[in-house]
């Protein structure tokens, strides 16, 4: 059995990264993002993630745009 980062120790099903990147140099930014998808892929979590950084919007399965605070539809 794999043990969970320490900040996930209440099991949540799903998790808000609010700009995970946003002051981060691009290698710490990677391995934030890798750890975010490492509890996607690993551990079955759900990442909400708020970008204007099109690197991590990269590793994103979904994305939605907001324009003008209101969310565009898909595609």
């Amino acid at each position: 059995m794999q043990d969970s980062p320490s900040g996930v120790r209440n099991d949540p099903t799903s998790l808000l990264a609010d700009e995970p990147t946003g002051d981060l140099d691009s290698h710490s930014a990677t391995e934030v993002l890798e750890i975010l998808k490492r509890l996607n892929e690993g551990f079955h979590k759900t990442i909400m993630m708020v970008t204007h950084d099109p690197h991590a919007a990269s590793y994103a399965h979904v994305t939605r745009h907001l324009e003008k605070g209101m969310l565009l539809p898909p595609g």
